[in-house]
């Protein structure tokens, strides 16, 4: 039985030594590899001769055409489910793709057929172990970039109906079935856009906001939907009797500008996705890998619709995390962006970033990290005081051991200058036993700033995007704010529950709501007991003409934002009639505008 199959295998060999016409040179690899699947003798000989025939003929006719490579991949992936590539198809593998465009995108479609089979991503693990090698080194220097390449590309395939929706170009795949024309082209589906419109954008209003219109844009692959909710940061300074210098305390403000995007791909689209993410899991599971991979990756090489993606970001978030959790700082460093003013991993996945879903936990990751390191310095420390400083504070509050030891040090190396914001650090540093502990060492290293909080407390105070009433509770409750003459509570996620809170604030003069869930029973509870209050915005609050008209009691008010509420025409002259020093009112978009 053995010889009979030995001598059709050296049948096979000789015909696909030297094909001519590749109708024939399929239909016999079809034929070979039934043979290899039917035989009643099943050993490593008989399950590997296909695949080295195979990839000796790879390796000899470079010059194949894409739907020859198709084919071939189709027709010996049966044997690949339970079999390693053998040594000719993984030097295959170590040539170079970038002079050999066709290679790249015949193993992007090699791994896609290996993902087909039974045993689907096993099967692709299996062999990126194969390219690996058994060792802890793999032996080949061109194997990882040329799976990045890979990689890259096949993702970036995902998004290409998406992406050139946006002038209506042709896609690759259209260009090598030889349709360059529009006209050419096959009927699209819509793809339905919400985009900010700039004609309802007023430039006038110290708190201006985008309004909404919808756009369609044409895509055969995926439905999207784009949803803003503001393009401006709120004037935080805008006030009578305050100066309007900028003050690092404005950091503390989370951008709402970023968009949140829903992607839907086609079935096709989101297994391409889901395989070649796996693959870039498991490159990053190689320690020898692993610095080259973070190199690849530190330019954020994907489109831009892939980072706007939930799903593709919280799978590569695994990749992320273990540069992060990486000790050599030749890893961790490509967290950072590649130069000034562009963005990295570590701005992508901090609060705030487009691709952070876990409040903050990768960012506190990557800091600490970074900060063991060779980032332990003023630099770092500023450039987290100018740009993220919010995040850093609310994680402090919440007990965050590495955020604590930042602010301590952001004080004990004079970063803040502006003592409102050094007063806002140590009340959250107060808020808790870690933070206590730590700023009580400091302070005896450092006795001024004891003195700091002391004197009653900063004057303004800024909540961190994305804070909770429980976070406003523990800062409040951390020191004394009798001085608290201005509070910024926009964008975090506060409720009427924190009333309780902010009416103990005898000396507050502006509150700022915008963008919170603060409704008519905080807004009553607010108005019997702030009388003082001078500036309010309830902007995009859901507040009521219920909460609304209790703002009668409040005489000295002189500016009221209730921009996107649900006041109505009858009560807001009621308010103009009771309150005699309003002077400046937002009413956009309610029904009294």
């Amino acid at each position: 039985m053995a010889g009979v199959a030995q001598k059709k295998i050296y049948k096979y060999k000789k015909v696909l030594s030297n094909p001519s016409r590749w109708e024939v040179v399929l239909k016999e690899i079809r034929t070979l590899v039934d043979m290899a699947l039917t035989s009643p003798l099943q050993d490593d000989s008989i399950n590997q001769a296909p695949l080295e025939i195979v990839s000796k003929l790879l390796s000899e006719n470079t010059n194949l055409t894409t739907q020859e490579h198709e084919n071939i991949i189709v027709a010996i992936a049966p044997l690949l489910e339970n079999n390693h590539p053998p040594p000719d198809l993984c030097e295959f593998f170590c040539k170079d793709f970038g002079k050999c465009p066709r290679l790249r995108l015949f193993t992007q479609e090699y791994i896609l057929a290996l993902n087909e089979l039974n045993a689907g991503m096993e099967v692709v693990k299996k062999f990126i172990q194969s390219m690996h090698g058994p060792t802890g080194h793999c032996p080949h220097p061109r194997v990882l970039p040329n799976l990045v390449a890979v990689c890259l590309a096949a993702i970036y395939s995902c998004y290409e109906e998406f992406i050139n929706s946006r002038d209506n170009s042709p896609s690759l795949k259209e260009i090598r079935n030889g349709c360059q024309q529009p006209c050419d082209r096959k009927p699209t589906l819509p793809l339905r856009l919400l985009h900010p419109s700039p004609d309802l954008v007023s430039q006038e209003a110290t708190l201006s906001e985008a309004r909404l219109k919808s756009v369609v844009v044409a895509s055969s692959e995926i439905h999207v939907e784009v949803e803003h909710t503001s393009t401006a940061k709120p004037a935080l300074t805008a006030s009578a009797g305050n100066d309007s210098e900028p003050n690092l305390i404005d950091c503390l403000m989370v951008s709402p500008a970023c968009s949140t995007m829903s992607i839907e791909l086609g079935p096709q689209a989101d297994r391409t996705l889901g395989c070649y993410v796996e693959i870039l899991k498991l490159l990053s599971d190689y320690d020898d890998w692993r610095p080259s991979l973070a190199s690849l990756l530190q330019p954020i090489p994907f489109p831009k619709e892939a980072l706007a993606h939930e799903k593709f970001t919280k799978e590569l978030k695994y990749v992320i995390q273990r540069f992060a959790e990486d000790p050599r700082q030749e890893v961790h460093s490509c967290l950072l962006s590649v130069r000034a003013g562009k963005d990295g991993w570590f701005q992508l996945y901090s609060p705030g970033g487009v691709a952070c879903d876990d409040d903050g936990e990768l960012f506190a990751s990557m800091v600490h990290i970074l900060m063991g390191s060779c980032y332990k310095t003023k630099k770092f420390l500023l450039s987290l005081a100018e740009n993220k400083l919010g995040p850093c504070m609310l994680l402090a509050l919440r007990g965050n051991q590495t955020m604590v030891e930042i602010l301590c040090l952001m004080l004990e190396y004079n970063i803040i200058d502006n003592n409102d914001t050094q007063l806002q650090i140590i009340s959250t540093l107060e808020s808790t036993g870690v933070g206590k502990r730590m700023y009580e060492q400091l302070c005896d290293r450092q006795r001024e700033l004891k003195e700091l909080q002391r004197k009653g407390g900063p004057t303004r105070l800024t909540l961190p995007s994305k804070s909770t009433d429980a976070d406003l509770a523990r800062l409040l409750s951390s020191g004394s704010f009798g001085n608290l003459e201005n509070l910024s509570l926009a964008f975090t996620n506060v409720t009427s529950a924190c009333a309780e809170h902010l009416i103990k604030l005898p000396s507050l003069k502006q509150l700022n709501l915008w963008s919170t869930q603060f409704g008519d029973a905080g807004l009553r509870l607010l108005s019997e007991h702030l009388t003082m209050l001078q500036v309010l915005n309830l902007c995009e609050t859901p507040v009521t003409d219920a909460g609304l008209l209790a703002l009668s009691s409040m005489k000295s008010l002189c500016s009221l934002n209730m921009n996107s509420t649900k006041l109505s025409a009858d009560t807001y002259e009621d308010l103009k009639a009771k309150l005699p020093n309003l002077k400046e009112v937002d009413v956009r978009y309610t029904e009294a505008w």
